[in-house]
């Protein structure tokens, strides 16, 4: 799979939204991802029956109006050989946490990056880092650099190391379903 869309989760919504049958048939073709072709929009063009660019646009329109959150990568990380990773949790001055987090997230061996409230005085940390390797000692060395990057700034740290691989998919809308976006 090289590009899936994830439909909006009805916390971004306070409704959800009606789309076009043709819309929703481009959703139910690209929810499990994007055909491994060399132009996948055409390749879906022909099999709806309208042109690769208007796909495109289509798609495009989605993601601006917030019926589709994004269409991005998803990689196997597992199935790349990498098969140590943990998510790094980070106490960093908050208002340095967006230049922080951009540092961090540009590493190539971050694959997530975010900032999150903190919920003191249970937990203290603010930015959230899954760091990836292919031996656990690999993820050590990338925490290691991370630390050395964030500098004075690193107030604390921790790690969680994941144990097994979980199923990863955003919301999906059922093809019997009505017009509206609906989870299963």
């Amino acid at each position: 799979m090289l590009d899936s869309t994830s439909i909006c989760s009805a916390e971004d919504q306070v409704a959800a939204p009606t789309i076009s049958d043709i819309d929703r048939e481009l959703i139910l073709l690209t929810q499990n991802g994007l055909p491994l072709a060399p132009r996948p929009y055409h390749l879906l063009g022909v099999m709806m029956g309208i042109s690769g660019e208007e796909v495109m646009s289509r798609l495009s329109t989605m993601v601006e109006n917030g019926k589709i959150r994004r269409i991005a990568a998803v990689p196997n990380h597992y199935a790349l050989g990498y098969r140590s990773n943990g998510m790094t949790v980070w106490d960093v001055p908050d208002e340095k946490v967006s230049e922080l987090g951009k540092l961090i997230g540009g590493l190539p061996f971050v694959s997530h990056c975010y900032h999150r409230p903190r919920h003191l005085p249970l937990w203290r940390y603010n930015l959230f880092a899954m760091v990836h390797g292919k031996r656990k000692q690999e993820v050590v060395d990338h925490i290691e650099e991370i630390t050395q990057k964030l500098g004075e700034h690193c107030l604390g740290s921790d790690v969680l190391y994941s144990t097994r691989i979980l199923k990863k998919t955003g919301l999906r809308i059922k093809p019997d379903s009505t017009k509206t976006l609906k989870g299963e």
